[in-house]
């Protein structure tokens, strides 16, 4: 960027000399007939339009450079920063603002960056050195020129002072625009089955009207300089031709003078009009750098905490454990209210409850997507609050409820960047009961995925997500309502799969609406808003819990099948 700066600096400068050389052909080289000097003179002329052509091209594309070079370092960071921040404060910003802010923020910040640089050395130059050479060449005239300048100045600063938040608030204008397209992109199906697209059109719509309204509010504030700037300066251009002609006339001043005069003066112009336009993108580009940086300046969230060291775990120590937990997403209502249970090594977890109950927050308690309001989360006798980010995360091995596939590979897709052999991803498929779809596949294993994996049923799906999930041979195998896809028969043979192949040695969470997918687990927990109303084996709850009974009922009557 200093590079850059030097090159502009340089070719304005030479362009400066331009009107000056111009006068002094006029006014001193002329009037002596003399043609070598005119050429000259007219080859220095045209050796400084040379160099100034050359220097700003070379800085502009050297500005292209920095620009994009700058963006690209920047989204990488605030992509890195995003990936790294908690589900608490991922929800505080939300999916559709961090997109924005990813995509059209550091948009604005190359925008800005490449005319602070293109216009930051150029303009300052042209309307200081305009001004300083004109005052060496016709004092009076220039004093007319300057009391322009405060006037302008005062509406550059009125106007961007205004500018910055009207654009805050464009900004967060884009963040719902972009959360209504990214719902009804991810929501298509359902809306055209429920046949609601009037009504989403009428809410895109509005979303589309609100941003309009703001891009005009902030439009026409903003274009109130370049039109107020254009009647100072010309105003200030007839008062000095009007200045110009009588000092002339009065034999004060030299027409070449007068004619460069005039020159500098359209130079000036064009500067301020620059700074203008820099303006408005700099209010711009501060707006969006002021979004950019609240992500960038939070604080790291759930920090890992120092272990007690005179902690000694037993050998026997549970491999998950909940002690008196409370969590609430709001800080208002608990979603989970004094849950405690405990689940020995190589065991198997069920969670079974209606929707809304707290099945999935009690995952992700256990995963530390967030940590309980009140009580203590241990995994081997650990609480997960003191266990280093990559180890806890090294234990798991899941598939939820919205999980997704890349437009990529089945094997990528199974390997998920783990370096994993080819016979680990297919031993992990037949264990998912994947590897009869996988095969009927054009390519099998190296069959391409649509994003989201669209060209995939929703069982298939469910089977390549497990597949992932069993793949790394985890410690500890979460799976979230991954087999609701699943005929009776699949996922029977699946939980038949995972017990004779990890029984023992990998500890098994179990979320599911069905019972038969959780009436061999050694503990099952019955959720009921939050709360844990049931917790036992299966016969054990078929006994003294009503919720797990009428739930067993009424899919099939109390009959289970295996």
């Amino acid at each position: 960027m200093i590079l850059g700066f030097l090159v502009k600096f340089t070719g304005t400068i030479v362009e400066l000399a331009l009107p000056m050389i111009l006068s002094f052909m006029i006014d001193d080289i002329v009037p002596t007939g003399n043609k070598n000097l005119i050429y000259l003179w007219g080859g220095v002329m045209l050796l400084c339009t040379v160099i100034a052509l050359v220097g700003n091209i070379t800085a502009n594309r050297m500005a292209a450079r920095v620009a994009r070079n700058t963006t690209e370092k920047l989204r990488s960071t605030l992509f890195t920063r995003i990936s790294y921040l908690s589900s608490r404060q991922v929800d505080a910003f939300t999916i559709p603002s961090l997109e924005s802010r990813l995509t059209s923020d550091t948009y604005n910040i190359h925008q800005m960056i490449g005319m602070l640089q293109r216009l930051g050395v150029r303009a300052p130059i042209l309307l200081i050195g305009g001004i300083m050479v004109t005052i060496m060449m016709e004092p009076v005239m220039t004093m007319v020129l300057i009391a322009t300048l405060p006037l302008i100045t005062i509406v550059v600063y009125s106007v961007s002072r205004r500018g910055i938040p009207l654009y805050k608030a464009l900004q967060e204008s884009i963040d719902r625009m972009t959360r209504v397209v990214r719902e009804n992109a991810q929501g298509i199906r359902v809306i055209k089955a429920l046949t609601k697209e009037e009504s989403e059109k009428e809410r895109f719509h509005e979303a589309n009207a609100d941003l309009t309204k703001r891009e005009m509010t902030s439009s026409l504030t903003m274009a109130i300089t370049n039109p107020m700037m254009n009647l100072f300066m010309n105003i200030g251009l007839v008062v000095v031709i009007v200045v110009g002609a009588y000092r002339v006339n009065g034999g004060y001043s030299e027409p070449g003078i007068i004619l460069a005069f005039m020159t500098y003066f359209t130079l000036i112009s064009t500067a301020m009009m620059s700074i203008t336009r820099m303006f408005i993108m700099v209010s711009r580009g501060t707006a969006s750098a002021s979004r950019i940086a609240e992500v960038l300046d939070t604080p790291a969230d759930m920090a890992v905490e120092e272990a007690d060291p005179n902690l000694v775990i037993p050998a026997d120590a549970p491999a998950i454990e909940f002690r008196n937990v409370t969590f609430s997403y709001n800080g208002k209502k608990n979603d989970l209210e004094n849950v405690n249970f405990k689940l020995s090594q190589g065991g198997t977890l069920g969670i079974i409850g209606p929707t809304g109950a707290g099945k999935s927050t009690l995952i992700q308690l256990l995963m530390r997507f967030y940590d309980p309001t009140e009580g203590q989360v241990l995994i081997g006798g650990r609480d997960v609050r003191t266990i280093p980010r990559e180890e806890l995360a090294a234990k798991f091995g899941g598939a939820f409820q919205s999980d997704f596939l890349f437009a990529d590979t089945i094997s990528e897709n199974i390997d998920f960047g783990r370096g994993l052999s080819e016979e680990q991803i297919k031993q992990a498929a037949e264990r998912a009961q994947a590897m009869p779809f996988i095969q009927e596949k054009e390519g099998g294993f190296a069959h391409e995925l649509t994003i989201k994996g669209a060209n995939l049923s929703g069982g298939q799906k469910q089977r390549m997500l497990i597949s992932r999930a069993l793949a790394g041979d985890p410690e500890i195998l979460v799976l979230d309502d991954s087999s609701s896809a699943l005929d009776y028969a699949t996922d029977a043979a699946l939980r038949k799969a995972i017990r004779e192949n990890y029984a023992g040695k990998t500890t098994s969470v179990i979320v599911a609406q069905r019972v038969s997918s959780v009436r061999h687990a050694e503990l099952i927990l019955v959720l009921e808003d939050g709360v844990v109303t049931g917790a036992g084996n299966h016969d054990q709850l078929m006994e003294s819990c009503t919720l797990y009974r009428e739930i067993s009922d009424s899919q099939m009557g109390g009959a289970i099948l295996d």
